[in-house]
């Protein structure tokens, strides 16, 4: 029988949790031994402390912060995917479009987020737009490298067979593109929380619709810096939670491909 530790699933666990924890350990000692105030830089306990006192007000923001980044996910997966079907079915198209889609990708949010806020009345959507143009745009690009990343064998027997282009779509391309398509996946749930809180920090909405950005401005603001890095905990530990699930999804999908049989090793 494999000793526990050395199964690769424990392993790739314990090894980041360890790291984590002597990073933790090193930045406590220093912080204690340089007699750093917390007001500029707390230690761990004062964030652990802080995050104790005002986790109710905390959670409340995180959840407003999640429902923008789940729906702009969501929107960011299925435009992005439409897209990069109608990008696989022309040469034409995708010469005319995919310049714009890079456009969305590399202009500023915070340039053409005051644009959206104002277009768009309701906070909640405002939000989700904005995030979504910044999550789309890895869907679209792996998803379309994907549909294009055919075995050109294959593609030549289905059309010696006389496939239609919707049997050569829904029985090679599509299949080939979903290592492709998981992993752009992977990438947008990350960006998709980017997008909902750096939209938060240009809308600055407060009250019932305050968001993780708004309590991080506030403390900033009141220079409660632990309660602004205890926000900043919440953000991150979401983050690597959803990436921990995209990476889960793939892993069930894909545990057929050489890439997750690689990673089992």
């Amino acid at each position: 029988m494999t000793p526990l530790l050395q199964r690769p699933a424990v392993r790739n666990a314990l090894a980041p949790v360890a790291v984590g924890l002597v990073i933790l350990v090193a930045w406590q000692a220093a912080c204690a031994a340089w007699h750093v105030p917390s007001y500029l830089f707390p230690a761990p306990t004062d964030i652990a402390e802080s995050l104790d006192a005002n986790l109710g007000t905390l959670l409340r923001a995180l959840v407003r912060t999640l429902k923008v980044t789940l729906m702009a996910f969501l929107a960011a997966t299925i435009a992005g995917t439409l897209i990069a079907f109608l990008f696989v079915q022309s040469r034409l198209i995708e010469v005319c479009f995919f310049p714009y889609a890079i456009m969305m990708q590399v202009t500023p949010i915070v340039a053409v987020a005051p644009l959206i806020i104002i277009l768009v009345k309701d906070t909640f959507w405002s939000l989700t737009v904005c995030a979504t143009v910044i999550a789309i745009f890895p869907v679209i690009s792996n998803t379309t490298i994907g549909l294009r990343s055919v075995d050109p064998g294959l593609l030549s027997y289905f059309r010696m067979n006389k496939a239609s282009r919707w049997q050569v779509l829904t029985r090679l391309r599509v299949p080939s593109a979903l290592p492709f398509f998981l992993a752009g996946l992977r990438i947008s749930s990350g960006l998709a929380l980017i997008g909902a809180v750096v939209a938060e920090f240009v809308a600055g909405t407060g009250g019932r619709s305050a968001g993780l950005a708004y309590e991080i401005l506030q403390s900033s603001f009141q220079l409660d810096i632990p309660r602004m890095f205890a926000a900043l905990l919440l953000i991150t530990v979401t983050g690597v939670l959803l990436s921990a699930c995209m990476a889960l999804v793939s892993r069930s999908l894909l545990s057929w491909h050489e890439s997750v049989m690689e990673e089992g090793r």
